[in-house]
């Protein structure tokens, strides 16, 4: 097998884990959704047991041990659901760590980022542990989401094969709009993090006003403190109303302006690009931003069922695969590796 389809096998592979990827942040977003964040309140097990069946056949025991937490069988599987597929990805993450060692001598290897990946892994796996067992601290619980982005947004770019050309002087401009828009997406999905996991998503029952008010009552001061100190279980929340309403009014004001900075991106790189894949992946870019926003106003309107909440979720995951590829259509050579053609 040449160093070069050694490369393309190793896209493929890190293409799986894309998907694989995007699957546990769904699905995360489920357990939260579903409040099964604390299903099986230690890790990396479910009372001890690696199978909730096994846990439930304890129930009575369990529930005698914890009269203020019941044992619910269906929280525990979507939790250890959640567990089995991140562990699966674990494996695949590491397997492209070690590709990149075995395919060292290919010039266009990526080498430095699969072992990056698998440090991140390490972080959210302990994350991961610390939302269990700091009982679904708002903090943690975001970072965790984050890194869980993170994850697949690095998946995705070893997925994506660097274009073959030198960047053209006219895309440099939309490449630096590019990652300035990058960077209020995360901001945005950062304070979407913070609004679902305060519980504060059905703070504001009406659209475009809020509690009847286009400014409400707010408490930022509540609403945004970071850290309020060990041992207090955060399911269900422990905010009042007025600290609520700051969290979710602020996350709503952050859809417009992420999507006027989202709309500048899409119609720079629209006119600029050089190339299909920069205008394929500003298309993209604009369809899951307008998909994101409608989700978002039929959500207030119709009371939050899950399944909507949850391809809100899935939503910002496709915004940010959407603004990878654009990242990767404007940046063709500043991969990890450098395109060479193989030697004959």
């Amino acid at each position: 097998m040449s160093e070069t389809r050694r490369l393309a096998w190793f896209r493929r592979a890190a293409l799986v884990a894309t998907v694989l990827c995007a699957v546990v942040v769904v699905v995360g977003a489920w357990v939260r959704l579903t409040n099964a964040g604390l299903g099986c309140p230690d890790w990396p097990g479910c009372y001890g047991h690696f199978l909730p069946a096994q846990a439930a056949e304890r129930a009575a025991e369990i529930d005698a041990a914890n009269p203020d937490r019941p044992f619910d069988y269906q929280k525990a599987v979507n939790e250890m659901v959640h567990r089995y597929i991140v562990g699966a990805l674990g494996l695949l993450v590491l397997g492209l760590a070690a590709f990149s060692v075995v395919n060292r001598r290919d010039p266009a290897q990526p080498r430095v980022l699969p072992w990056l990946l698998v440090g991140l892994l390490v972080v959210q796996a302990l994350l991961g542990m610390w939302t269990v067992t700091l009982l679904l601290k708002p903090l943690i619980v975001t970072l965790h989401l984050l890194g869980g982005l993170a994850t697949l947004a690095l998946l995705w770019w070893l997925a994506l094969p660097p274009a073959r050309r030198e960047l053209k002087a006219v895309e440099r401009p939309v490449r630096r709009l590019a990652v300035a828009g990058l960077f209020v997406l995360v901001l945005q999905i950062s304070l979407g993090g913070w609004t679902s996991t305060n519980y504060a998503a059905a703070a504001c029952p009406d659209f475009p006003a809020c509690q009847g008010s286009f400014w409400p009552s707010m408490d930022f001061r509540n609403g945004f403190m970071l850290w309020r100190g060990l041992g207090i279980d955060y399911e269900g929340g422990v905010l009042e109303a007025p600290a609520r309403v700051a969290i979710h009014y602020m996350h709503r004001i952050g859809a417009y302006v992420t999507a006027i900075g989202l709309a500048l991106v899409v119609a720079g790189a629209w006119r600029r690009g050089q190339s299909r894949a920069a205008r394929g992946a500003a298309l993209a870019v604009g369809v899951t931003l307008v998909l994101q926003l409608t989700i978002g106003m039929i959500l207030i309107w119709q009371g939050w069922p899950l399944w909507l909440g949850t391809a809100h979720n899935a939503g910002a995951a496709l915004l940010v695969l959407a603004m990878v590829a654009l990242l990767r259509a404007l940046s063709p050579r500043s991969g990890v590796g450098r395109y060479r053609p193989a030697m004959r």
